[in-house]
């Protein structure tokens, strides 16, 4: 029968004691001398409280990826404000364009002389009498 090795039941060691150079044992002191100070110990890095140096990396990759998010939306942004405001101007200037073309088309209904009178009589202008002719002596 075979039987995966991961499935027995290790032994529990502890991890093995790592000593720095510096700190080699002392030689052995007599009874009653003072003892020596111990060795400061070094400061706890981030590698030792169990953060690993990727964690900066992936909090600066999202970091990077929420500007890049917000830099794009912001683009979007703009560019369909300015779709709008090209198609208020268009409409804009089609509106312009056709009372152009009724203001052409009453100028030159009223620039002949039927219509002229017809306005002039409207606005309480009456046409002159007949001239007098006076004979000369």
């Amino acid at each position: 029968m075979a039987v995966y090795e991961g499935a027995r039941p290790g032994a529990i060691t502890l991890p093995p004691v790592r000593r720095s150079p510096r700190t080699a044992t002392p030689p052995m002191r007599r009874v009653g001398a003072e003892s020596p100070a111990l060795p400061r110990r070094r400061r706890a890095t981030a590698r030792s409280r169990g953060r690993s140096p990727a964690m900066g990396l992936v909090l600066a990759a999202i970091v990077v990826a929420f500007a890049a998010a917000f830099f794009s939306l912001s683009q979007d942004i703009r560019v369909s404000a300015t779709g709008y405001q090209a198609d208020r101007l268009t409409t804009e200037g089609r509106r312009l364009d056709e009372q152009a073309q009724d203001l052409r088309n009453q100028l030159n209904r009223l620039g002949k002389a039927p219509a002229i009178k017809a306005l002039a009589v409207d606005s309480g202008l009456w046409p002159l009498p007949e001239p007098v002719v006076v004979p000369a002596r």
